[in-house]
């Protein structure tokens, strides 16, 4: 993965932290061993990235961050068009041009329990240098993907709406799991055995020229997902939402993964299912990188 090797720990790093309110030295962006989210995962995220000094669809992620709050049961003091601010602030503070921002916010240490009791609101927000998520080199002719030992919950079973640290626990050891056996990340099936998504990216595969993509209803309705779905009905593709069955990967030409950090990723192959081409990919993934850079309209 083509990631952050070469940046050193991400607790000793230069540069500037949004922390409740205020900007601070990154080494300074502390919390106690006593937070009740690193104990109880009542923790929400973002992963964002900006392109030519604009963070792309950053309302929208701003808006998901608080939602994902809520959904966990704790409401963010910041409104919406706080946090973009903050956002903007970060980028500028640091003097990033193209960057990947994580904006996270969880329940402090006041309160240790289950219960969370009146535990405190927190929100900090950091930027950093990262390039592609896959290496361009292995990515360029597609990805492969083991299926995961792990599935995603039903709705009624995990707040699946919700961008919530504690979600990715299972992402985290398929993930490992895949890369332990060669492979570059796992598809993951849901709990009835359909399929559902990559550890930390949505899905789509190619049949007779329309795109085909799980119905997100156990896991998160990518922003990335949503635009590249309008990506291709400007193109004049047929956008398929069902639900998707592992022996049907069998008959589809391509297939490729969509996400903040994974952009538009081709597959090679998903476990035993080899796919023929990476074309619809790569003119998805150009008309991407042409929409972020500000080259077309915004989806």
């Amino acid at each position: 993965m083509a990631a952050t090797a070469n940046q050193g720990p991400f607790d000793d790093r230069d540069g500037w932290i949004w922390l409740d309110g205020e900007l601070v030295p990154w080494r300074d962006a502390h919390i106690h061993v006593l937070t009740h989210a690193l104990h109880y995962a009542s923790s929400v995220f973002e992963g964002q990235r900006a392109y030519n000094g604009v963070i792309f669809k950053l309302h929208e992620h701003s808006e998901r961050l608080r939602r994902s709050a809520s959904l966990l049961g704790f409401e963010l003091p910041w409104s919406v068009e706080e946090i973009d601010a903050a956002c903007k602030e970060v980028l500028k503070a640091n003097n990033f041009v193209d960057a990947y921002m994580r904006p996270v916010a969880w329940r402090g240490s006041e309160s240790m329990g289950v219960a969370p009791g009146q535990t405190k609101p927190h929100l900090a927000i950091a930027a950093w240098k990262w390039g592609k998520y896959f290496d361009p080199e292995i990515a360029k002719d597609g990805i492969r993907l083991d299926i995961a030992p792990w599935r995603r919950p039903a709705p009624y079973t995990a707040p699946s709406e919700s961008k919530a640290a504690g979600l990715y626990m299972i992402c985290t050891l398929s993930k490992q799991h895949a890369e332990s056996r060669g492979y570059h990340d796992a598809l993951m099936l849901d709990w009835r055995g359909r399929v559902a998504e990559a550890t930390g990216a949505n899905i789509f595969f190619v049949k007779d020229g329309a795109l085909h993509t799980p119905v997100p209803d156990c896991f998160l309705d990518g922003i990335t997902r949503r635009t590249v779905m309008d990506l291709a009905r400007k193109r004049g593709i047929e956008v398929v939402e069902r639900a998707i069955w592992p022996e049907e990967m069998e008959g589809f030409q391509q297939a490729f993964l969509t996400g903040t950090a994974a952009e538009v990723t081709a597959i090679q192959s998903i476990g035993p299912y080899e796919f023929d081409s990476v074309e619809m990919a790569r003119q998805l993934d150009r008309d991407y990188e042409d929409l972020v850079n500000g080259r077309i309209p915004n989806a």
